[in-house]
């Protein structure tokens, strides 16, 4: 034992006279050293840094061979990274950063972000929110009451939030396309008769921006008011409102123009107020029924039960005389299928009541005019009359019946053939069926006026020989003639003309 204990002390001391335990020798070169209290940054002996974060989020450096703290830096102090992510999106997006005003005349995303900005500086854009922006979520500002939570209860954070409704059993029904009763103006006051908003600006659909315009939208409901028909209401110019003016200047014994902005909005003040009025859509409205899509081949349109709306936002658009698309676009961020949502819609008024006596089919001006038993015109409609293949009639027919939601029935041989179809097919009724959802026959068999299942085609495309109205037209029209009302064909070519060549 003592042995071993005197052979250990004399090997220690053998280590410590060889200078193994002795102090690390230091580099000849200085080393440069600022004082802590001079407001520098210490610099680590070899560079040697740990670096730790508190419970404040400071980052705080240490000299890893020393343990001395070196520097305490503030988060405010260190890049932030989610700014320089954010920036990064805003660029991705054609916004530059603020600040960053340099645009490239030969570069397409710097001038359509020249634009934007404009339209931002004018009001009419919103940029997407500053924080929280997801490229691959929904970064819409909510406009309306988020839906009930699983406990029937709405999200507090939202202010004023309705309190649940009773669940019920929601009947399922068709919709009256036509015959409704006139929406409620929106006063200035109401901030639902505006478009929703994101801060502190409205949110403008980009489609309002390219083409369609709120002012012309303005004209066509005044020219629906007054029982001449513009077809749907889209925002936009073009032949059926310029027929649509005329017709209206003759009914009202007055002399607008479109671009009399003062005369359009008097008029509207007297005809029944804003152009535009709220609605909130229904349970019946989110049930519909509705079909997932209509087939083009009439053998498959024969299989389904009803030739129905495809979308609440393709019923709502017709109940309003709408382009669908208008529609979407004058809503933003909006769910349709939502039970108690407020949308803005068309304030078209009340339909014509006056009886109809006579009724003329201009092949030319492609549009109908319908006139009272004194032979005053009380409403026009953009129509499609036949075409040049299959022209309509000429001369002078009556009405023999008007049927509501008809049926269609496909006969080849009597009619055009359309597909491989050779055989005679029933296609069920609903508004989107070959002859929409009106059909008043004329007493020259397989010809009469019906409605559409596209609205936004009407004077614009070719029929197989018919009449053809927007699906409300055609409903108005059909509530004003009786069997015994005349229609006379002028203009353009006829199927008596064609059979005589």
């Amino acid at each position: 034992m003592f042995r071993t204990i005197f052979a250990l002390s004399a090997l220690a001391a053998g280590l410590v006279s060889s200078g193994a335990f002795a102090a690390p020798t230091t580099d000849d070169a200085p080393r440069v050293v600022r004082a802590a209290d001079t407001g520098g940054i210490l610099v680590a002996q070899d560079g040697n840094l740990d670096i730790y974060y508190d419970a404040r989020g400071n980052r705080v450096i240490v000299d890893a061979d020393t343990g001395k703290v070196i520097a305490i830096q503030p988060p405010q102090t260190r890049l932030d990274r989610r700014a320089l992510r954010r920036e990064t999106r805003l660029r991705e997006l054609g916004r530059a950063p603020e600040g960053d005003d340099r645009y490239y005349l030969d570069d397409p995303e710097d001038m359509a972000r020249f634009r934007r900005k404009q339209l931002e500086e004018e009001g009419r854009v919103i940029p997407p929110p500053a924080d929280g922006y997801d490229p691959y979520g929904d970064n819409s500002v909510e406009a309306y009451p988020p839906p009930p939570q699983d406990d029937g209860s709405y999200d507090d954070n939202y202010p004023d939030a309705p309190q649940p409704a009773k669940p019920g059993t929601i009947k399922r029904q068709p919709l009256n396309e036509a015959s409704i009763d006139p929406a409620q103006p929106a006063t200035p006051a109401d901030p639902a008769a505006l478009p929703p908003k994101a801060g502190d600006k409205t949110t403008v659909a980009p489609a309002l921006s390219l083409g369609a315009r709120q002012d012309v939208a303005a004209l066509q409901v005044l020219l629906d008011r007054g029982g001449a028909s513009p077809g749907v209401i889209d925002g936009r110019f073009g032949s059926n409102v310029d027929k649509a003016l005329g017709a209206y200047n003759q009914i009202t014994g007055s002399n607008l123009r479109s671009t009399d902005a003062v005369g359009i909005q008097e008029a509207l003040a007297q005809s029944g107020g804003d152009a535009f009025a709220n609605y909130t859509i229904t349970a019946e409205d989110a049930a519909g029924p509705y079909v997932a899509s209509i087939p083009e081949d009439y053998s498959q349109k024969a299989q389904l039960d009803r030739m129905a709306y495809t979308s609440v936002t393709e019923a709502l658009a017709e109940r309003f005389h709408m382009d669908e698309n208008y529609l979407k676009a004058l809503n933003p961020d909006v769910d349709f299928n939502r039970p108690g949502t407020i949308i803005k819609v068309a304030n078209f008024g009340r339909l014509v009541s006056t009886p109809v006596a006579r009724i003329v089919a201009d092949k030319d001006k492609k549009e109908v005019f319908a006139y009272d038993a004194g032979g005053r015109l009380v409403a026009a409609y953009p129509a499609t009359i036949g075409s040049s293949d299959t022209p309509s009639p000429s001369g002078i027919h009556t009405v023999s019946r008007v049927a509501l939601d008809p049926n269609y029935t496909y006969n080849p041989s009597i009619n055009f053939k359309q597909g491989q179809n050779d055989k005679v097919l029933t296609i069920p009724p609903g508004p989107n069926g070959p002859v929409g959802s009106v059909w008043i026959a004329l007493d020259k068999p397989t010809y009469g006026i019906h409605g559409t299942p596209d609205p936004s085609k009407i004077g614009k495309t070719e029929s197989h020989g018919c009449v053809r109205l927007t699906n409300w037209d055609a409903r108005e029209l059909a509530k004003l003639v009786s069997p015994g009302v005349t229609v006379e064909f002028v203009g353009g070519p006829s199927v008596d003309n064609l059979a005589q060549q």
